[in-house]
């Protein structure tokens, strides 16, 4: 009896797919420059938030990448890029809840969708338990972003529009327009021929 046959009879089906797994090595092909401590810090948990989170099909977790990947200047950081002087322009910003003085500085862009503004530290730091309002820093943690990314796209229903294929829909629902949209694309289609 073959290796197929007996596989099959004890319930192992080799036909199916080809595993959806996130891992460094499919990452980096994805992003070649990317930081490998970041790689590492999304490979090694996103599986299994993943499933928590149903994003179980290929597009899915494509479009979640693509994202991913733009966000994160292809995984070379969990921090905007500009500093204070760059920061300060959403101080003061109540659609973000940027309330206090300094706040605009204090909760900029961190974590792999860039999470800003006072309200969405406080609000997806209490989804997760952790004190994100109080503690900004942390949301630029790998394991701690990846967690706030998923609570997010769970949270704005992104799966439907990943699941249209809906490229310019799932960047707006990440970044609030189109901002990036060609280079979101290209990671897109990157992804897709990464995850078959």
């Amino acid at each position: 009896m073959s290796m197929r046959a007996i596989g099959t009879w004890i319930g192992l089906d080799h036909t199916a797919e080809p595993s959806l797994a996130v891992t460094r090595e499919r990452l980096l092909r994805l992003a070649p420059p990317a930081n490998t401590a970041i790689v590492a810090g999304i490979s090694e948990r996103f599986d299994d938030l993943a499933a928590d989170h149903a994003l179980t099909t290929r597009l899915r977790i494509c479009h979640f990448l693509a994202q991913a990947a733009h966000e994160t200047d292809g995984f070379r950081t969990l921090e905007e890029y500009g500093g204070p002087a760059y920061f300060i322009r959403n101080e003061g910003r109540r659609d973000l809840g940027n309330t206090q003085a300094g706040d605009g500085i204090r909760y900029h862009g961190r974590g792999i969708f860039q999470l800003t503004g006072r309200a969405n530290y406080r609000h997806l730091g209490q989804l997760l338990g952790i004190d994100l309002e109080a503690e900004p820093e942390r949301a630029k943690e790998p394991e701690t972003s990846l967690c706030v990314a998923f609570a997010y796209w769970t949270e704005r229903a992104i799966n439907v529009a990943a699941d249209a294929d809906d490229s310019e829909r799932v960047t707006k629902l990440i970044n609030g327009g189109r901002n990036g949209l060609a280079e979101r694309a290209r990671y897109l289609a990157k992804a897709k021929e990464i995850w078959l």
